[in-house]
């Protein structure tokens, strides 16, 4: 990890806070700029943070507490965070931090090694970041060069049909501003600003029937409609690329291979809903395509597809940058407000909602990567193209994030309607071994089995089995895995990215954590599976937010599938 010179190191945080005009919103970004120039946070450097932004040095420290990417501990040249999400703990992601842990406790402090909870790297398990590079399908023999950061890079593996929103990765390099417009990129957003009304768009998008791909599934065009009408100025939307969900990584490819389709789907969400600043959030993870995106955000500057009068229209938009710093909870939107607001990143309650007040208490509009990118093909096209596709109740095409026991893991573009089966056969490559369950939807979602590979992809069809398709995670498990160690992962992962802000979350899912020890030490009973159901059941009716609600399912369908 390169270290600046200390006159160099204030002085890029001192930038940072000009950036903000030393407002309390860009604390995050002040604080990851500190991390980067440092190497750490330490006392000295929270201080003088908080002087100069004015701020009790309680609420620097309570953030910086709260985001896993900021240490305030002193860290190695080589900082080694390995993944032990379910997927890379299935490919043998344990074994690889033991002989990390074992090499840089011989480099006399040169080296830090420790676990994560995933990296949005699913499809290439068991994977790394080593100083924010990322590293991937790494066996034992690659834990030296990892260290080194020599191992695999990342790439993207993409496949589908029909590829609509993927087709440009792979043929077009994704920041190539002529090719992708060449490709068709920009011509919605300029039928939009030249023949269309806001209210038009909006009403093109409530004919697609598009729900949110983010897991919510909120209808779109209603969402919208609702901040169109909301009063008070200003008005702002939000791109939320915080695909934190273990066994998640769409969004990753879309913004890594076709950044631009995203950007003007918000873009167009922005003139739907008459927002002038809009935000793309990115997980901070994510060190690629946070370079990439950067990077398309600066050819769309250059060819003034950002700015004033866009397109030679009447219309000023343009786009902040603000990243995660590893909390997963800033999923939930509004969360991600306290997060962009420079805040820990406690979920508000609700109501009011989003687009009565959200991002700074104003009207907002958030969708996610996928949901935007939908959008431009609906302005060219218009609704019934998107209802073309699916069934009635489930509309459209969709990615699915398919990764562990198959041979050919990767993003799969498919309409909704194909059977579990068909689509691990069709894109999949297959399945590797005797398939046991397979995870849908991620952490928060819930376990299909065996019987349940015919089950078409569908909200319908999956809703008797109280299994969510969310953000389209398909995690396949062989019968090599213990299900219950899977488990005690996902609880465990639970426990450390709750908030804590309401009790039932906050204590339900370290009960659920410790019984699932218990069971898989071999010593669990009818009692303890009892008291499973029962806080699983308590926790997914009281809680405050998504997370809390949604903790409990693996546990709860794996229950259900054994009784």
């Amino acid at each position: 990890m390169a270290i600046l010179p200390a006159d160099e190191r204030l002085a890029a945080v001192e930038d940072t806070m000009q950036r903000f005009n030393y407002q309390q919103h860009g604390l995050i970004e002040v604080l990851i700029t500190a991390q980067e120039a440092f190497g750490y946070l330490s006392q000295d450097v929270l201080t003088h943070v908080a002087g100069k932004l004015h701020m009790p040095l309680s609420k620097v420290y309570g953030v910086a507490t709260f985001y896993d990417m900021f240490t305030l501990e002193v860290v190695g040249e080589t900082h080694c965070r390995v993944c032990t999400g379910p997927a890379c703990a299935a490919a043998g992601a344990g074994d690889v931090l033991e002989a990390a842990r074992t090499l840089g406790a011989r480099s006399g402090g040169q080296t830090t090694v420790e676990a994560v909870s995933c990296l949005g790297l699913c499809d290439q398990a068991p994977a790394a970041l080593v100083n924010h590079k990322a590293q991937v399908n790494i066996t034992l023999q690659d834990v030296p060069a990892m260290l080194r950061g020599e191992a695999s890079p990342s790439r993207l593996q993409v496949s589908g049909d029909p590829r609509i929103l993927t087709g440009p990765i792979g043929t077009l390099a994704p920041t190539d501003l002529a090719a992708h417009r060449a490709n068709g990129a920009f011509t919605a957003l300029e039928k939009a600003l030249h023949t269309m009304t806001p209210e038009d768009v909006i009403a093109v998008v409530k004919d697609s029937r598009l729900a949110g791909r983010g897991g919510a599934g909120f209808p779109t065009g209603s969402k919208w409609e609702f901040a169109r009408r909301a009063t008070s100025e200003p008005k702002y939307v939000v791109c939320n690329f915080d695909e934190s969900e273990p066994g998640t990584f769409k969004d990753r490819a879309l913004m890594e291979g076709n950044p631009f389709r995203v950007i003007e789907g918000l873009i167009l969400s922005a003139y739907a809903t008459g927002a002038h600043t809009g935000y793309i959030f990115i997980r901070g993870e994510y060190p690629e395509a946070t370079a990439v995106v950067e990077r398309a955000l600066d050819e769309l500057h250059e060819a003034h597809l950002l700015g004033d009068h866009i397109l030679g229209s009447a219309y000023d938009f343009d786009i902040e940058i603000r990243h995660n710093a590893g909390a997963y909870i800033c999923g939930e939107e509004t969360a991600q407000f306290e997060a962009i607001e420079g805040k820990r990143g406690h979920p508000r309650s609700k109501p009011p909602y989003p687009t009565q007040a959200g991002l700074f208490g104003q009207p907002t509009a958030i969708n996610n990567v996928e949901t935007l990118a939908v959008v431009p093909g609906l302005v060219r096209h218009g609704g019934a193209w998107f209802r073309q596709w699916g069934t009635a109740e489930s509309v459209g095409l969709k990615l699915f994030c398919l990764s562990g026991h198959v041979n050919k893991p990767g993003v799969v573009e498919a309409p909704f309607g194909l059977t579990v089966r068909d689509l691990i056969e069709r894109f999949g490559g297959g399945f590797q071994g005797e398939p046991q369950a397979i995870l849908m939807g991620g952490a928060a979602g819930g376990f299909l089995f065996p019987e349940h590979l015919d089950t078409p992809l569908t909200h319908e069809d999956l809703k008797p089995l109280d299994v969510p398709i969310g953000s389209g995670v398909i995690m396949v498990f062989n019968q090599s895995v213990d299900l219950w160690q899977v488990l005690e992962g996902l609880a465990h992962f639970f426990v450390h990215e709750t908030c804590g802000k309401c009790v039932p979350c906050r204590l339900g899912t370290q009960q659920i954590y410790r019984l699932l020890g218990t069971i898989t030490g071999g010593s669990g009973s009818s009692a303890h599976l009892d008291r499973l159901e029962t806080l699983g059941r308590t926790i997914k009716s009281t809680c405050a937010c998504g997370l809390g609600l949604t903790a409990a399912n693996p546990v709860l369908t794996y229950l259900h599938h054994r009784a």
